[in-house]
């Protein structure tokens, strides 16, 4: 196994298990905006200390800081709106639509990044398409609970938008001269400025608790280690392989949540799941 996607299999890791913990937070009413403000505060400081135990120091310029706050703020709203949808669906349903980002991205690349399509491309989008249809389901006849449930699903969709968003603008940021390691750190600091802003202006709640300061140290840890274990596989092997093998998370997210009885296993959920595989498999060919 090469370095580069062994990298890319920790970071498929971390982000399956936090997908999960996602779903436990989100499964009591708890503030989501002080989540985020903690987990930002933890990739904060982490990514600080590792800046200065590594020597580098980050230059903000101009170009650096635009893209950073940009693709912060679209990162920072994308994982808010995935928390709130995580409040009534599954967390491997909500974690295989925010993966299906790759669709967007290829879309967005080809109108903003003159990227071509091609046909294994064209029919990624299409059974990424397929995987959503799969997934739009619920079992329960109440119409308050399909309301609910078409509300929550359409937000899990918006998150994924917003996801691919952040892609393609960090994307055009490097492009055009941002660094890498600035770029963490202004993202970090979007999330501790976003989540406060949410939970005082949206929740008109702001309290930090034990339990969310725990799940905010976990979660903080865990996508420090997402984004790290990307960016050293990225520098290590091609993007257009390294990506698709992270997105594979949900694929973990659901064991994980079957196992840790949060959810039952369906033959419709298998189904979509190996359609979300193959459609970011044909979205990574060349």
């Amino acid at each position: 196994m090469s370095p580069a996607v062994f990298f890319a299999l920790l970071s498929l890791a971390f982000a399956g298990v936090n997908d999960v913990v996602f779903k436990r937070y989100a499964a009591k009413d708890r503030s989501r905006g002080a989540y985020i403000l903690g987990i930002g505060l933890v990739w904060f400081v982490l990514q600080a200390s590792t800046s200065i135990i590594r020597g580098l120091e980050p230059q903000f310029t101009a170009v650096t800081l635009g893209y950073g706050l940009a693709a912060g703020l679209l990162l920072t709203t994308s994982n808010l709106l995935l928390l709130e949808s995580l409040t009534h669906i599954d967390a491997s349903l909500g974690s295989t639509i925010y993966r299906l980002n790759t669709v967007v991205v290829v879309v967005l690349s080809l109108l903003f990044l003159d990227e071509s399509l091609g046909f294994s491309k064209g029919l990624g989008i299409v059974v990424g398409l397929l995987a959503v249809f799969l997934l739009y389901q619920r079992d329960s006849q109440s119409p308050t609970d399909k309301r609910n449930f078409v509300f929550y699903f359409s937000l899990a969709v918006v998150a994924a938008i917003f996801r691919a968003l952040y892609g393609v603008t960090s994307k055009a940021g490097l492009l055009n001269g941002a660094e890498i390691q600035p770029m963490l750190i202004i993202g970090a600091l979007c999330w501790v400025v976003g989540g406060a802003g949410y939970a005082l202006l949206r929740e008109k709640r702001l309290r930090l608790t034990r339990k969310k300061m725990t799940y905010s140290l976990l979660s903080g840890v865990l996508v420090f280690c997402i984004v790290n274990f990307l960016l050293l596989a990225i520098e290590r092997g091609q993007a257009s392989t390294i990506i698709p093998i992270a997105n594979m998370s949900f694929v973990l997210a659901l064991i994980l949540s079957v196992t840790l009885g949060m959810e039952k296993i369906t033959h419709r959920k298998v189904a979509a799941v190996v359609a979300a595989a193959c459609s970011i498999i044909l979205l990574s060919l060349v």
